[in-house]
């Protein structure tokens, strides 16, 4: 029964985290396309700070749910 929620949890995890990349992926592209004008982000070449985000939320995301283990 354990090692049923566990495989669920790993693939909930998977998900979110495929989830969490995309999204970050997009607004990433909508930035270099079309500056988003939100602050810190009024410039094309401010995109990358939206992957570095992106990156930080998966890693902080993998942690809680590890950490609930």
């Amino acid at each position: 029964m354990q090692a049923l929620a566990r495989t669920a949890r790993h693939s909930m995890v998977a998900r979110m985290t495929k989830l969490i990349a995309l999204f970050m992926a997009m607004l990433a592209l909508i930035q270099f396309i079309k500056p988003l004008g939100l602050p810190g982000l009024k410039r094309r070449q401010d995109a990358w700070k939206l992957a570095v985000a992106g990156v930080g939320l998966m890693f902080l995301f993998i942690l809680l749910t590890a950490g609930f283990k």
